[in-house]
């Protein structure tokens, strides 16, 4: 299915345009359209996003039902008593959760009852079983030997040794939730609590927007899989699991593949045969203005132009039909965005559902920030979140630092940061290679495109990573 709205390919005019970090995320979001509701079982529909509200059809709890295992009592019969005078009850059966009370308790009588179990006609209160000799004849009890080791605690007699106002240790029916309110709003991510709040209603089956499927794909000729030995100008495949993990961590199904050599057939190739399981592409490197810059070579849209689809007349041999007429040409727009790291971008639609992809820079720091800055909100508007739920949270913080940081003109840098209650420090330096920084970060520093340098205990933007 598609989960993109139609769109245009960059102009060659465009080619050189710098875009800004709000224009290149626009152009993205505006594109993006929520994947199509379906019906999950409740435990598939994990980590979805609720599409309906959810009404409660019977009270929850649906009856009257003891907190405690204890004795159902009336309150008269247990009115002051103490351990030097206690209550004496007869004991006229037990009630079980599960069960339906078959029994009724009349002035001077109780039942045994359990935790969950309903309340008994006749009954006002609980008292725990703590609060009496258990049926033993001695002081007080501690619990409650097993029926089936001792079926003689569901008769004969029990003494109280405290008393109980009515409704103690009850749980009244609709005291949690009433027929009729909302048990969860649309929009609301489903997780452990909400997922046990659909079965407690009794919902087998909930109808939300699935987790996106998002396949990570990493190119480049020098990069080996973790485990294997390193040859002279190899080095070890890092970005498919930093960003597989991140994609997972937004809230997506992820898949991670292997990576591609710099060739573009090859890509060409992996990329056809991964989309018949994406709703989202993600790639790293080759997007920059070197060689061997093999997404570029194998992903670059074609120039603007409209193509005529093959089955664009119908039985009458007129214009129409569904895919008639012209469809946008797909491919990816590579561009240049006035960030650091991560200026080289690309973003397009390929295959023939047009899925979304987001080509990401090839250093470690630099695809790390642009998967923050981009990818992570494109998964969230697949899944169907609101704006304001699509990006980290932000806040201020005073920079800790031991001088000044200093920052190109007209480009958004983001540093690594460590945050520490209102205050933020560098951690590393400014090398989009530096993998060991990024490790020890938990926020992203700020610094505006007109700045050029930020001093010690100024107050800066803080993107907050977790």
């Amino acid at each position: 299915m598609s989960t993109t709205a139609p769109r245009s390919t960059a102009s060659p005019s465009q080619e050189d345009r710098l875009w800004t970090v709000e224009e290149h995320l626009e152009d993205i979001l505006s594109t993006v359209r929520p994947l199509e509701p379906i019906e999950l079982q409740l435990l598939d529909a994990q980590g979805c996003v609720l599409v309906e509200d959810v009404t409660v059809p019977v009270s929850l709890p649906p009856f009257d039902n003891s907190s405690m295992d204890g004795y159902a009592v009336r309150v008269a019969d247990v009115t002051g008593a103490s351990r030097e005078f206690p209550a004496v009850l007869e004991v006229v059966g037990d009630v079980a959760a599960g069960q339906a009370p078959g029994l009724k308790v009349s002035p001077g009588q109780t039942a045994r009852i359990m935790t969950g179990a309903p309340l008994p006609p006749g009954a006002e209160a609980v008292v725990p079983v703590e609060w009496t000799d258990g049926g033993l004849g001695g002081g007080p009890a501690t619990g409650m030997k097993a029926r089936s080791k001792a079926p003689e605690g569901a008769t004969g007699q029990v003494r109280v040794y405290q008393g109980a106002e009515a409704g103690a240790h009850v749980r009244r029916a609709g005291s949690d939730m009433k027929a009729g309110d909302r048990a969860l709003a649309a929009g609301t991510v489903l997780g452990p609590a909400q997922l046990g709040l659909l079965a407690s209603v009794g919902r087998a089956t909930a109808k939300v927007r699935p987790r996106p499927r998002v396949v990570v794909l990493s190119t480049g000729s020098e990069l080996v899989p973790p485990g294997e030995f390193l040859k002279p100008g190899q080095i070890h495949d890092s970005n498919s699991f930093a960003l597989t993990a991140a994609a997972r961590e937004a809230g997506a199904i992820a898949y991670r593949v292997g990576a591609v050599a710099d060739d573009a057939e090859t890509l060409r190739t992996s990329v056809d045969d991964q989309l018949v399981r994406a709703d989202l592409l993600v790639t790293s490197g080759g997007v920059s203005v070197g060689a061997y810059d093999v997404v570029k070579e194998a992903l670059t849209a074609p120039e603007p132009a409209t193509l005529e689809a093959e089955d664009g007349e119908d039985g009458d041999g007129e214009p129409g039909g569904e895919g008639g007429g012209e469809q946008p040409a797909a491919g990816v727009d590579f561009r240049r965005v006035a960030m650091q790291p991560g200026k080289p971008q690309g973003f397009g639609m390929i295959g023939p559902d047009h899925t979304p992809v987001l080509t990401l820079p090839g250093n470690p720091v630099s695809s790390f920030v642009s998967f923050e800055i981009f990818v992570r909100p494109v998964i969230r508007a697949l899944m169907g979140l609101p704006e304001d739920q699509l990006h980290r949270p932000r806040t201020r913080a005073s920079l800790d630092a031991g001088k000044a940081l200093s920052s190109p003109r007209g480009r958004r840098q983001f540093l690594r940061g460590r945050l520490d209650g209102d205050r933020v420090t560098p951690v590393g330096g400014a090398g989009s290679h530096l993998v060991g920084a990024l490790a020890q970060a938990n926020a992203l520093i700020v610094v505006g495109e007109d700045v050029t340098s930020v001093e010690p205990g100024d107050d800066v933007e803080v993107v907050l990573l977790g």
